[in-house]
Formats: structure tokens, sequence, C-alpha cells
């Protein structure tokens, strides 16, 4: 009889542990759907201005402009004009001499824009931390002076 006791206290508790383990959240970036398109991407961010953010800091601030032209400025940096365009799968981003070029998947989730870089599918994505129609406030050489 304690045998038996025994083996039913463990196939419910083996029971238990399977139903958490099935409960359990899944990764939020797992159901993001397919990256968005040129199209997709223009229609989400033309005429906004989107801090973005990594592992919950802030990381830089981009404006969309008609044209396909951007602002681009990391936290506390100067700004960067430029141009974005698609390729593939991939939104890139053209700073000429100032910058690389970057080139990510974008996705509209749940919790707002996630960008993943090309080339390094092990790194934290960006996420959008927050949404404006107001345009980039820039630094650079000489304000203030």
């Amino acid at each position: 009889m304690r045998l038996f006791l025994s083996l039913a206290t463990a196939a419910i508790l083996s029971a238990s542990l399977g139903a958490a383990q099935q409960s359990t959240p899944t990764d939020p970036q797992s159901d993001l759907g397919p990256p968005l398109t040129a199209e997709q991407f223009n229609a989400r961010t033309l005429g906004r201005t989107i801090t973005y953010s990594s592992h919950g800091q802030p990381y830089g601030t981009e404006q969309y402009k008609p044209g396909h032209k951007v602002i681009w400025a990391f936290t506390a940096d100067e700004c960067k004009e430029g141009d974005w365009y698609q390729d593939g799968q991939y939104i890139c981003f053209d700073y000429g001499q100032e910058l690389p070029l970057q080139c990510w998947t974008f996705y509209d989730g749940a919790q707002g824009l996630v960008a993943k870089f090309r080339g390094d599918p092990a790194s934290e994505p960006l996420g959008s931390l927050s949404e404006s129609h107001a345009p980039l406030s820039c630094q650079g050489p000489g304000v203030g002076v």
C-alpha cells in the first residue's frame, strides 16, 4: 500500500511539474511574426521619433522623416543624418562616413518595435522605449557656445 501511495504521489508531482513547465511564459520575442517589409516599416515609423533600449537602458533615438530619411543619435551623442532602405528581410541604415552600414530586422511586437542586428543573432535586440511625434533634439559641436 505504501509503495502504491509513493508511486501515486510521484505521478502527481511529475504531472504538476510538467504542467508548471508548460505554463511558463514563453520568450516574448518568439511570437514576433515575420520581419516588417519596407512598406510596413515606413507606415509604422514615418513622422515618429523613437527611443530604443538595450537591456532596459536607453540606447539611442531615431527620427523617421519622409523619403526614407532619418536622424540618429546614440544617447548623449551628436546626431547623424542618413537614409534607410530594404535589403531582403533587413532594413539598412546608411549614415555615409559617419557610421558603418547598420542592417536590422524589425518586428512590431506587443511592446512596440523590436530590432535585431544582422550578423549577430545572439546579441540583445533593441526594443522601443518611447515614441513621439516631436523632432529629435540634437546635440552638436558648438551648441550653446
